[in-house]
């Protein structure tokens, strides 16, 4: 599937998939700084992408990132809409104690297309039931 993107910035790379069978593609800053513990910050891509309707590209962290560093996706994953035409930015946030920098070309994120399917909301009475039923979160136990 061919997903258009536009760069904005002469910095920007074009998103790539490192291995044939990834899921995600990585996407690369274009901004340098530096992120203080506690600061969460926004860093450009220099990307707009054009995604097919009926789509959207999720934005995750990058497991070697996560790892590695206390940098995190404050809001993973991110949902970038089939609507949006402006440019792609990662809000990361350090959750360490030491300032961490992001340098101009280094992999903070990546996205992974998505087909997004749409619900036709009804209201009922009562719902189908299930083993589960209304147990919640630790229901399943701890092992």
């Amino acid at each position: 599937m061919k997903l258009e993107i536009k760069k904005v910035d002469s910095m920007a790379t074009i998103p790539k998939y490192v291995h044939e069978s990834d899921a995600g593609f990585d996407l690369y800053s274009v901004d340098y700084g530096e992120i203080k513990p506690g600061e969460t910050r926004v860093f450009s891509t220099g990307l707009k992408m054009a995604i097919p309707r009926g789509y959207a590209v999720s934005i995750r962290p990058r497991s070697g990132l996560s790892l590695n560093t206390s940098l995190r996706i404050a809001n993973a994953p991110g949902t970038i809409d089939s609507g949006y035409r402006g440019e792609v930015g990662i809000i990361l946030h350090n959750t360490g104690n030491k300032t961490l920098h992001v340098n101009v070309g280094d992999r903070i994120a990546q996205g992974m297309l998505t087909k997004v399917p749409k619900a036709d909301f009804e209201v009922v009475d009562e719902l189908s039931e299930t083993v589960r039923g209304e147990d919640g979160f630790g229901s399943s136990g701890m092992k």
